[in-house]
């Protein structure tokens, strides 16, 4: 089990608005500009073998802004396709808060991060003792319907509460602030509940701003 103290000060980020990655879930990501693939060749250099996914957003002063929170990924598995990309796996390992970023001769953004208060993702799987699964698991249907959406409902109904969840979470077509809500939320069941609540706001046809208000 990796501890918080294994955990490297400095990070490579990869600011990807809408892409979302969770502790213990799985992330494919296609890569083909030339500074992430600088970044995954030395990431893989590394013992750790660590990349940051980090929601973007546009601030008053610019767009391409981080969020303070992202959450870190180890490259499981990569492979290189005849055109010079890479497909490459990211197993979510921890979530991280963003000190500042790093000025450094490398064309890719990196970052100091705090990896404090987030001792929950290297433990055991989480579950959520107050999941009513099948009232969750009919809006589900509907939403899925509604956005014309297609998916193994057998793989679904079998799958654990955090595999569950978190899945979806980063599968379901939300808003990038809505995916940040989902990242930040510090429990499963936390995250299920605001997950229930982006379904059954687009259900009636609301939006994550009325939402907030």
């Amino acid at each position: 089990m990796t501890k918080t103290i294994d955990l490297p000060d400095t990070i490579p980020v990869f600011p990807l608005s809408g892409a979302l990655i969770l502790p213990r879930a799985r992330l494919p990501l296609n890569l083909f500009e030339p500074r992430y693939l600088q970044m995954l060749d030395d990431a893989l250099k590394t013992e750790h073998r660590l990349i940051g996914m980090v929601q973007t957003y546009d601030g008053p002063d610019g767009a391409g802004k981080l969020h303070s929170i992202g959450c870190a990924g180890r490259v499981t598995a990569f492979s290189e396709t005849e055109d010079g990309r890479y497909m490459i796996t990211l197993a979510g390992a921890s979530r991280f808060r963003l000190i500042k970023e790093v000025e450094g001769f490398v064309p890719y953004r990196r970052a100091r991060v705090n990896w404090q208060g987030f001792d929950r993702d290297l433990g055991g799987v989480e579950t959520d003792a107050t999941f009513d699964r099948p009232k969750f698991m009919e809006a589900l249907g509907r939403f899925f319907d509604d956005q014309g959406l297609q998916t193994d409902w057998e793989s679904l109904l079998e799958a654990e509460d955090e595999l569950l969840i978190n899945s979806l979470s980063m599968l379901c077509p939300f808003e990038p602030e809505d995916k940040q809500a989902l990242l930040e939320a510090p429990s499963l069941t936390t995250r299920r509940e605001t997950l229930t609540t982006l379904i059954e706001f687009s259900l009636r046809g609301g939006s994550a701003e009325e939402m907030m208000q």
